[in-house]
């Protein structure tokens, strides 16, 4: 490399100087060449580490029902459920998925208190096409008691006019099935889980070593390689507070770690789930910093390293200490130096 070019240049200047100092007649010398060169430069620079991902989806979570009796239908892997369509069916009747954050913990009909999931099942019903008189104040009114009665035999269920958990299931939004725990045949019981959901937007998650974990800062960006080579910036949105033990093959544990999802700044081109990608964090950030690259460094054989500063047709060696790594390049310090000096690199 460059140090081993550096030493040996050295030597020569020193060969030659003494070759010059005997006897009359002897050759003028030539000079050595002057080595390939690159500029000091003053930049910022950022050293990053590369850590393993996953290409998922938000919000994963498993959903049950109160319905009981034998599955008749179950929506398939990767398959999206929107308001007012069947999560899955059970004994032929739909498990109806609805908008909310709020999950009904209790039958809703003429009679009940007031209350936010009242309203939240109006608000579904009115954007469904049901109850042209009805008003979205969380009271259960007869208008209410009309409009669920028109949606139950739309949907296929029994006229009751009264909605529990057997019938619909809240989400914050629409549903992708990544997971079914029930077969069509199977019998179901209240409080089974039956299937896992997540959001429909992508993300990026990666269980990150506990030791790294200074890497992942909220709101920091980052870049992602997806499959294919496709590369992507992301954001961390998210940082888990609770480490993960993970075990060997043998059950011993091999350290910990945490989880951290990671948003995406457009949509991939890849559908794939799951799918493995390439995290690079930012380890080490320095601004407006000498730096030259890193082939530029010598190892001094009095020990530390140098660069080898061309000014003409001359040279010579300069200690410096390095910093910072980012990008093929090198942060350095020393005395005299400047942007714009120019060091030597290996010949391309």
């Amino acid at each position: 490399m460059i140090a081993g070019a550096g030493v040996l240049a050295l030597a020569a200047v020193t060969a030659v100087a003494v070759a010059g100092g005997d006897g009359a007649g002897a050759a003028e010398p030539s000079p050595p060449p002057v080595p390939a060169t690159a500029p000091i430069t003053r930049q910022d620079l950022v050293d990053t580490k590369t850590v393993e991902g996953a290409l998922t989806y938000s919000g994963e979570r498993r959903v049950g029902t109160d319905a009981s009796g034998t599955v008749t239908w179950v929506p398939a892997e990767g398959a999206v459920v929107r308001r007012g369509r069947p999560l899955l069916r059970v004994d032929r009747r739909p498990v109806v998925l609805m908008y909310g954050r709020l999950p009904i913990y209790r039958s809703l009909g003429q009679g009940v208190d007031d209350g936010p999931d009242v309203e939240q099942l109006e608000r579904n019903l009115k954007i469904l096409g049901y109850g042209d008189d009805l008003t979205m104040d969380g009271h259960f009114s007869y208008a209410t008691h009309l409009a669920v009665m028109e949606w139950q035999d739309d949907a296929g269920l029994p006229e009751t006019g009264r909605v529990d958990a057997s019938q619909v299931v809240f989400l914050p939004s629409a549903a992708r099935v990544t997971d079914a725990a029930v077969e069509v045949g199977d019998r179901i019981t209240p409080g089974r889980p039956a299937l896992t959901v997540s959001g429909l937007r992508r993300l990026v998650h990666v269980d990150l070593s506990t030791d790294d974990q200074t890497l992942a800062r909220k709101g920091a960006k980052v870049t992602v390689e997806l499959p294919g080579g496709e590369r992507v910036t992301g954001k961390i949105t998210s940082v888990g507070t609770v480490a993960e033990a993970v075990a060997s093959g043998q059950g011993q544990d091999e350290g910990s770690t945490v989880g951290v999802d990671i948003t995406l700044s457009k949509t991939p081109r890849t559908r794939l789930d799951q799918a493995p990608v390439e995290v690079e964090l930012v380890s080490e950030r320095r601004e407006n910093v000498l730096a030259v690259p890193v082939e530029a460094l010598l190892a001094l054989r009095e020990g530390g390293f140098g660069v080898e500063l061309v000014e003409g047709a001359s040279t010579r060696v300069v200690p410096v200490e390095p910093g910072a790594f980012g990008g093929g390049m090198v942060e350095i310090t020393g005395a005299g130096l400047a942007e714009g000096m120019r060091v030597g690199v290996p010949a391309q």
